[in-house]
């Protein structure tokens, strides 16, 4: 597998002026060498994605590095580049792969894995009421969480659909029923498959919500009257009412249609209140070299919100989906205090049995010798905080 090692966006932009707001294509194409020349720009191996060999995580109190950018304005109209092909750390799967996968056929669970559904976890109640400074998270269900931050209310890739294209009904109802959120401050939307940005559900915000989005996702949420669309790069930050929401990379790729592969990013989020709390949202992601340089940039992470299902077959899935032993290993190379599992429960995408991603994350966890309250292995519609 080959991994990417540059990091875009690693050098502070000076370009910090709303007046301006279009960036043009060769300023965003730059950042590859302004990394090479100043940024993090340590070698990555297919070893380093395999067998965990990552680098130390961070030290506790250990400085951003290389420091954060400037925050980009909000709303900002940027060119991007065609494709993020570049971007990808693992080659998509050639024709071999895909008649291998045609003549196995092996995608969803057989009737004994799909037993347990009626055993997961699903325990709905209030959302918390929590002040500026606590940080609170209430998962929905698969990588829908409604996250109380700084003051603000923030979905992460909300989906309240009942059915996404190409899968079954989802097997656990949602957790938060819409009807009952308050109101959203803002969206954050980690890629553009269909089980993280979902057009229905979205269609229930009122379009002048703010959209935090990955860079060429934009026009997507413009065509359907969104007002304040910010799209970031790797690496790349922007502000709202004080909390700071950055965007990171993931071992993962994009597609929609038959003709947009890698037309727009992919990533995590990292959402910072200030002086308070900081929250990891892997968004859809493998293992990789990514965890411990974000860890690096972004020390001190109280929570991982992380992916811990559709793993299986393994084959065909690792580049881009994290088990839940990976999922617990970079927890540990983010260096965050916290785990609390999500991506799993929710939609039949692959072919484990429906509990095991729960009781592998947990002798995981117990296996890495963490403290047990410590992982957050949440009932969909339950909520933490963490004041």
């Amino acid at each position: 597998m080959t991994q990417q090692t540059q990091e875009p966006g690693s050098t502070p932009t000076a370009d910090n002026s709303t007046t301006a707001p279009t960036t043009s294509t060769a300023s965003t194409t730059s950042t590859a060498t302004e990394a090479r020349a100043g940024g993090d720009t340590g070698t990555a191996t297919a070893a380093d994605a395999t067998t965990g060999a990552a680098t130390a995580p961070p030290a506790p109190g250990a400085p951003p590095f290389p420091p954060l950018a400037e925050p980009r304005p909000l709303g900002e109209r940027r060119v991007w580049p065609r494709t993020f092909h570049d971007r990808l750390t693992a080659p998509l799967p050639g024709l071999k792969a895909l008649a291998r996968f045609a003549r196995e056929g092996a995608v969803r669970p057989d009737a004994q894995g799909l037993a347990d559904i009626s055993r997961l976890p699903y325990a709905p109640a209030p959302l918390p009421r929590v002040d500026t400074g606590t940080l609170a998270v209430t998962w929905a269900g698969h990588a829908s969480w409604i996250v109380q931050v700084g003051g603000l209310t923030v979905l992460t890739d909300p989906v309240w659909s009942r059915r996404i294209l190409g899968t079954p009904a989802r097997i656990t109802p949602v957790g938060v029923p819409w009807d009952q959120l308050p109101r959203i401050d803002a969206v954050v939307i980690s890629h553009n498959h269909y089980d993280h940005l979902d057009a229905p559900t979205l269609r229930r915000l009122p379009r002048d919500t703010p959209v935090f989005a990955p860079a060429g996702l934009g026009r997507w949420f413009r065509r359907r009257e969104f007002t304040r669309v910010t799209e970031l790069d790797w690496w790349e930050g922007a502000e709202l009412a004080g909390v700071r929401f950055d965007f990171v990379p993931a071992h993962h790729w994009s597609k929609r249609t038959l003709t947009d592969t890698c037309h727009s990013l992919w990533g995590g989020w990292v959402l910072t209140a200030p002086g308070g709390p900081r929250l990891y949202f892997a968004g859809d992601t493998g293992y990789g070299h990514w965890f411990s340089r974000i860890g690096r940039r972004y020390p001190g992470i109280d929570l991982a919100l992380m992916p811990i299902g559709a793993y299986d077959p393994r084959w065909w899935l690792c580049d881009v989906h994290c088990d839940p032993e990976e999922a617990v290993r970079a927890t540990v190379d983010l260096g965050a205090h916290r785990m609390a599992p999500m991506h799993w429960a929710t939609f039949v995408l692959s072919a484990e049995p429906v509990l095991e991603p729960l009781t592998r994350v947990q002798a995981a966890w117990e296996e890495a010798g963490l403290p047990r309250e410590d992982l957050w292995d949440m009932p969909i519609g339950s909520s933490r905080t963490l004041g």
